[in-house]
C-alpha cells in the first residue's frame, strides 16, 4: 500500500497499532449503539453502511446490534486493525487509504466517519470527501471535532496529526446535500462515553 501523506503513515504503523488498546471495550461498544440508534432513527429504511475508518469495528459492531440484517463494509488502513474488525465477522473488511479512490460499483445506503476526518492530511480531504459521496446512494454521516474555521491540534505530543474543522459544512457546500439532523456528543456525559464530538447526517439531493 502506497502513501501519500505523513498522516496515513503514522496510522498505518506503530502508533495505529497502538490505538486498539486505549479505545477497545464494551463500554465504547454501548456508547456507540446509544449514538447510532438516535442517528438512524432519522433514516429508519437504509439496509446498508460503509465505513471510511473502521479501526477494530467497533462503530460497526453497534450497528450491526441495531439491526444485524444491515449489509456492513469498513475500510481500514492499518493492516493490524483491519485484521481484528475482520474476525468479528459482521462486515466486508478492505485494508487500504481512504484517500485513495475506492471501487463505487457497490454502493450503500450511508456512508460515514467518526473520529477519522481530524486526522486526515487537510489537502487529502477533498479525496476522501469524494469517496464518501461516490459510495453513498442517499445519506452520509460525519461524526468529528467542529470548528468554524479550520485549525491544528496537538494530538498525544505530535504536531499535524488532528485537525479541527466545519466538515459538514464543506461537504454540503461541495455536493448540494441537505442537513437531515445533527447532535453534539458531550464527553462528561456519564452514560455515553464520547469526546465532545458532532456528528451530522446529510442527505444527497
Amino acid at each position: 500500500m502506497a502513501f501519500h501523506t505523513e498522516q496515513e503513515q503514522f496510522w498505518a504503523t506503530d502508533f495505529g497499532n497502538d490505538y486498539p488498546s486505549r479505545n477497545e471495550g464494551e463500554k465504547l461498544i454501548s456508547s456507540n449503539l446509544a449514538l447510532f440508534s438516535k442517528i438512524f432513527k432519522n433514516c429508519p429504511s437504509i439496509q446498508s453502511a460503509a465505513e471510511l475508518g473502521c479501526n477494530i469495528g467497533l462503530n460497526l459492531i453497534a450497528i450491526n446490534r441495531i439491526n444485524k440484517q444491515l449489509k456492513l463494509r469498513g475500510y481500514e488502513i492499518n493492516e493490524k486493525a483491519a485484521k481484528a474488525a475482520r474476525e468479528t465477522n459482521i462486515a466486508e473488511i478492505v485494508n487500504t487509504t481512504v484517500v485513495e479512490p475506492l471501487n463505487a460499483n457497490t454502493t450503500f445506503d450511508v456512508t460515514f466517519t467518526k473520529g477519522v476526518l481530524i486526522h486526515i492530511n487537510p489537502e487529502m480531504l477533498p479525496a476522501v470527501y469524494q469517496n464518501l459521496y461516490d459510495l453513498s446512494n442517499r445519506y452520509i454521516l460525519v461524526c468529528e471535532y467542529y470548528n468554524p474555521a479550520p485549525v491544528s491540534i496537538n494530538y498525544r505530543g505530535h504536531e499535524d496529526r488532528l485537525f479541527k474543522r466545519d466538515f459538514a459544512g464543506e461537504l454540503m457546500q461541495k455536493y448540494k446535500l441537505k442537513l437531515v439532523d445533527y447532535g453534539f456528543n458531550y464527553r462528561n456525559d456519564p452514560y455515553l462515553t464520547n469526546d465532545d464530538t458532532t456528528w451530522f447526517l446529510l442527505e444527497k439531493s
